[in-house]
């Protein structure tokens, strides 16, 4: 198993692993597919400062992650957003850990100051994930989506550049 740079080769891959999430779980909050062109455009744009990881074993995309612009606005430029997703045939094995290691690593070296995760309430997994990174909650969001009927939360996450610890909410 190793990690490396995606590139568009990777597109069909990484589409297969997110679309079954789309269309399945609530751990993303897209509501349609995306296509092939879509997903070649959404790595393209992450070139540069951002990046999009993939998980190989062997000769399989096992799993992928990245860094994306926080907000647009010019002042939050060192601040990332992260995702990452797993196939379903291949999690419990570590491969999240082996990419959101990866993944902080690159946002440290890139130069972001904080990074940022937005992960579905009720979501442990990910959440547990997250703190063993250095990530800790800095605040919920409350039904702030829909999918599949229901009200969704999202927790908010937050890393500072080399696990600096976040000061609690106020302080």
């Amino acid at each position: 198993m190793h990690i490396r740079l995606a590139n568009l080769n990777d597109a069909e891959a990484i589409r297969s692993i997110y679309n079954l999430e789309v269309e399945t779980a609530p751990v993303t909050f897209d509501l349609v597919p995306r296509s092939l062109e879509e997903q070649r455009e959404w790595i393209a744009a992450r070139a540069g400062a951002h990046a999009v990881l993939v998980a190989v074993d062997g000769d399989e995309i096992v799993g992928f992650a990245a860094l994306s612009p926080y907000r647009s606005k010019p002042a939050y430029s060192t601040s990332v957003e992260n995702s990452i997703y797993v196939h379903r045939d291949h999690q419990g094995r570590g491969i999240g850990d082996l990419l959101l290691g990866a993944l902080v690593e690159a946002a440290d070296q890139r130069g972001f100051h904080a990074t940022f995760a937005r992960i579905v309430g009720g979501h442990e997994r990910s959440l547990s994930l997250h703190r063993k990174h250095g990530f800790h909650v800095v605040g919920v969001e409350r039904e702030v989506g829909r999918k599949f009927g229901r009200w969704l939360d999202v927790v908010l996450m937050e890393r500072l550049a080399g696990g600096e610890p976040v000061p609690p909410f106020g302080g």
